[in-house]
């Protein structure tokens, strides 16, 4: 007796994650701040609306991690956004399974997580795409660029 084929959705990932894991799915150079970039700084760069999580490293290491509401409602333009960024429950392993990352994100709400290495260095974004169904690629952030074709 055949069985169906599982109907992609937001419990399927499209094309199917097995054998990957996060390092293979990851966004390599993602978009990264200054720890001591500011709060109005910060700000700015939610102002892109495909900007999820600001990273900010130094020396090649991650040192934090914004969204938008770590930010404070108002006022503190002036503060190091350094003061509100986490990095508790926004990072992951490189060797992490690809589908356990997206099943994690979604029971979490979150569709980011920084891939970092044993000794804190940035490796990589890892952005679970609107649909759900899988990871934005390099190649997907390069054609949202200004000068893309």
């Amino acid at each position: 007796m055949a069985t169906a084929e599982p109907v992609p959705g937001p419990c399927t990932a499209t094309p199917p994650l097995d054998g990957q894991d996060v390092l293979d799915v990851v966004v390599r150079l993602p978009k990264t701040m200054s720890p001591r970039a500011t709060v109005a700084e910060a700000r700015a760069a939610f102002a892109d609306d495909h900007v999820h999580m600001l990273l900010l490293t130094e020396g090649g290491r991650l040192l934090g991690t914004l969204v938008a509401g770590d930010l404070p409602s108002s006022g503190a333009e002036d503060d190091p956004a350094s003061n509100y960024a986490p990095l508790e429950d926004r990072t992951v392993p490189p060797h992490f399974p690809a589908e356990e990352a997206r099943q994690l994100l979604l029971s979490t709400g979150h569709r980011r997580r920084a891939v970092v290495d044993h000794s804190g260095r940035l490796l990589g974004l890892l952005c679970l795409k609107r649909r759900l169904t899988g990871f934005c690629s390099d190649n997907d952030v390069a054609d949202r660029l200004p000068n893309a074709t």
